[in-house]
């Protein structure tokens, strides 16, 4: 992928955001053509890791923040299939669905199918246990998890960690002691310089938890996973860009392909917001993470839906 194409393919959320590993701290800051210009020679290597987050489909959701949400989530499948390059997989990051129903999780898991990638990963939502505590997402997309739905993989001298925070929700999100346990003994065996990347629905840190938006046990999770040297989560839930540093550990809030939602406090809920006509998706969109195994770099690019 050459510089031009990722640039024009970015469409940039105001900036990308670029993690810089160096002397075991992960540092984020604002990219600068420089950046640009590394993360294009990093896509470039055929060698690289390469894949793609989207987050918060919300099929079967009806209202005036979005009346065609089908349409926003088939717009962000094209725009991954015509990033110039074939992700090594996809992840998307929960609310698959809006209501759990068998048809919206049947119509999103054939939408998904039309991603040119090798392997499509996800991890539920809270819409997508609605009524059943997952059963029917699990049914659909949980094929060799353990537990309520979680897993890990490694690829490219990556270990990454798939939680899901949603099943037993008071207000916050909760991964409860199988799940720590099992994290525990997934990441015992791992030397402490293998890169972690983490993804679950609702944050692992405390973005604003009088919405909900945090995890009541996270950081249980987060001690196992201090002594490595570079730790990166990922999220959705929040439907909106959103970076934070603490020690080794880089968290970044994906945006959605369906609707946006406030900034924490700046309304009296977390409730769908109408945009002015034609800028819905300047709120919408999809993120590219490259890794080059061997390198100091992961580079994030978030682009709008175009």
């Amino acid at each position: 992928m050459s510089r031009r194409q990722l640039l024009r393919h970015a469409g940039w959320f105001g900036s990308a955001v670029v993690l810089t590993v160096a002397g075991g701290e992960v540092v984020s800051h604002i990219a600068h053509d420089k950046d640009s210009a590394a993360a294009a020679a990093t896509a470039a290597d055929a060698n690289a890791l390469r894949f793609v987050q989207v987050s918060d489909s919300h099929i079967g959701f009806t209202g005036p923040a979005n009346t065609d949400v089908t349409a926003s989530f088939t717009e962000a499948i094209d725009q991954v299939n015509s990033l110039g390059f074939r992700p090594n997989f996809v992840m998307h990051t929960g609310d698959l669905t809006h209501l759990s129903t068998a048809a919206q999780f049947d119509q999103v898991k054939q939408m998904l199918s039309e991603v040119r990638t090798e392997r499509v990963f996800t991890v539920p939502g809270e819409h997508d246990s609605v009524g059943d505590s997952g059963r029917a997402y699990r049914q659909t997309f949980g094929a060799g998890t353990t537990g309520d739905g979680w897993y890990s993989f490694d690829t490219h001298g990556v270990h990454f960690i798939a939680l899901v925070n949603t099943l037993s929700l008071e207000k916050l999100g909760h991964l409860g002691n199988d799940q720590i346990d099992f994290v525990r003994k997934d990441v015992a065996g791992l030397s402490s310089d293998t890169p972690i990347v983490v993804f679950s629905h609702i944050p692992l840190f405390a973005m604003y938890p009088a919405w909900g938006w945090s995890t009541d046990d996270s950081l249980q999770v987060l001690a196992l996973l201090r002594r490595f040297a570079s730790v990166t989560c990922l999220n959705g839930h929040v439907h909106q860009l959103f970076s934070k540093t603490e020690g080794n550990v880089t968290f970044h809030s994906a945006t959605t392909t369906a609707y946006p939602l406030p900034a924490p406090g700046k309304a009296p809920a977390p409730t769908p917001q109408v945009l002015p006509a034609g800028h819905l998706k300047e709120a919408l969109g999809i993120r590219t993470v490259t890794y080059k195994t061997g390198d100091t770099a992961l580079a994030i690019t978030d682009a709008r839906l175009a």
